[in-house]
């Protein structure tokens, strides 16, 4: 059942007020919205128009920082924007669009109150949409994936991801079972994008200062394998460059294997497509992205990589008053030489794109003639780990310290709001005149475990944690309770079964902090 709401308001003697609906608060959704609630202050004041920005998580990721926030270098709470502070002319919705029919102008979304009023979906109607989901992992039908595998696309996956490392070599410490040692500190990262490469080398880096605080791990005791189907890595920053970052990896004692594939990971062993057959607690899945599923659920044209079909001007093809840019969109790239190239769905594109975006918004609502996107891409940069990178930019190759601090300036200044800018370059002061912080708060994601316990019932794992699978505890044979137990009826979610888009190869495989300029 749908429940209607969020009419238009036609109040008698007034005229309609005009609604935005602005699907996603990504980069694409918010930054849409910044500008417009600039834009149309006037309007906004007089209620003339209405913005509704419906999002699934109450802030923005700036995904770039995430290897950072991963390593413990930025606090997790600093690579976020929270969307009703910047956002406060507008009216955020904590939902999650689940289908919008844009002949009668409505869409229908969901919000964490929906399942305990049981009335059903909402629906709201609107008059122009921006529909800006975004991108989800891809995954494929790969035996194991869904069970033990951990994405690196969220801040939470970034928490999980750090406190999963420390506790790694918290197993490895106290163990007596060598194998148990050897899987605990193997670690496997599937993809050689910017969003595998840099979250390895941070993690790298932080695992190997980890290793002085431990009596009986050495660096050398660390595998970290790299695994990339494709016969290069960081493709952006270019051939040349692409080399020197395996050779810098490999000059760590990272493994990397170029022109191999995940076959499985089932019962804690990576399988590879060269034969190789890694036992392992950890295999982080970086290799590709594809268009949010919402998309498919409109009635809006799509491409064959299920995008939506956009103009120069940063319209849907064929539907009025229906707007997107960034991952969700199909734009062409009008700087290109070759006819047909597609503007690359990286956030270097979806940052700009929204100025013209709401710019041509305002025009539509205004009468006046829209902007094309013009943008041609200057360049890409990576960081790998403290004090090292590499960068490609305006036809320049940089490489070690200049090409890393290239890399946090220009993502410094890039990261919205004053409030985090001040926040991150502290943070990053005080990390050169302090130690680096080495601890694992893995409890906070099942902050009711002691109780439960204290209060004579079972506690249960939580599903966000079911990569960890530790060993039996005493507790646990003290309760009886199986290592890694889950309440029942709890499941991996199935991996997806749609062709591999490999990150960073591809018009449509952009990498998680790819806005690199």
């Amino acid at each position: 059942m749908v429940k209607a709401a969020y009419s238009r308001d036609t109040t008698p003697g007034t005229s309609p007020r005009t609604r935005i609906l602005v699907a996603g608060g990504g980069y694409v959704g918010m930054y849409t919205a910044i500008r417009l609630q600039q834009k149309l202050k006037r309007e906004l004041e007089r209620g003339d128009v209405e913005i509704v920005v419906v999002s699934a998580e109450p802030y923005m990721t700036y995904q770039p920082f995430l290897p950072e926030a991963a390593a413990g270098s930025i606090s997790p709470r600093h690579v976020v924007v929270p969307l009703r502070r910047v956002l406060h002319r507008c009216k955020i919705v904590s939902g999650e669009v689940r289908s919008v029919d844009h002949a009668k102008r409505t869409a229908t979304f969901t919000t964490l109150a929906t399942e305990e009023e049981g009335a059903g979906a909402i629906q709201i109607r609107y008059d122009e949409l921006v529909l800006a989901p975004g991108s989800v992992s891809r995954t494929l039908p790969v035996p194991g994936l869904a069970e033990y595998a951990i994405g690196f696309k969220t801040v939470e996956e970034a928490i999980g991801l750090r406190n999963h490392v420390i506790e790694q070599m918290d197993i490895a410490s106290s163990t007596r079972e060598p194998a148990l040692r050897d899987a605990a500190l193997t670690f496997v990262v599937v993809g050689g994008g910017y969003a595998g490469v840099e979250a390895l080398a941070e993690l790298e880096d932080m695992a190997r200062y980890a290793t002085r605080y431990y009596h009986n791990i050495k660096p050398e005791d660390l595998k970290w394998v790299l695994v990339e189907a494709s016969n290069r890595i960081l493709p952006e920053v270019g051939e040349e460059m692409g080399k020197y970052a395996i050779r810098e990896l490999r000059a760590r004692n990272i493994d990397v294997r170029l022109d191999t594939r995940l076959d499985s990971c089932e019962n804690r062993v990576a399988v590879l497509s060269d034969g190789s057959r890694l036992p392992t607690r950890t295999v982080v899945w970086t290799a590709g992205v594809k268009p949010a599923p919402v998309l498919a659920a409109t009635d809006l044209p799509l491409n064959e990589r299920g995008r939506l079909k956009c103009t120069a001007e940063l319209t849907v093809e064929g539907a009025e008053h229906a707007w997107s840019a960034g991952d969700a969109a199909a734009v062409p790239d009008v700087t290109a030489e070759e006819p047909g190239t597609e503007c690359a769905p990286n956030a270097q594109h979806a940052v700009r794109q929204t100025k013209v975006l709401a710019e041509n918004i305002v025009a539509s609502l205004r009468g006046q003639p829209l902007q094309t996107y013009a943008h041609k891409y200057v360049g890409s940069v990576a960081s790998l780990g403290l004090h090292k990178g590499v960068a490609h930019v305006y036809g320049r190759k940089l490489k070690g310290y200049p090409a890393w601090l290239m890399h946090r300036t220009y993502h410094l200044s890039r990261m919205p709001t004053f409030n985090r800018k001040a926040r991150i370059l502290a943070e990053w002061t005080l990390s050169g005149l302090f130690k680096r912080e080495i601890v694992s708060l893995g409890s906070l994601e099942h902050p009711r475990a002691e109780f439960e316990l204290a209060a004579g019932g079972v506690p249960s794992r939580p599903l966000a944690r079911r990569h960890e699978d530790p060993p039996m505890s005493a507790r646990e044979r003290r309760r009886g309770q199986a290592p890694g137990a889950r309440p029942p009826g709890a499941s991996g979610a199935p991996s997806g079964a749609a062709p591999e888009d490999r990150e960073g190869e591809g018009p449509d495989a952009p990498a998680p902090g790819t806005e690199k300029g």
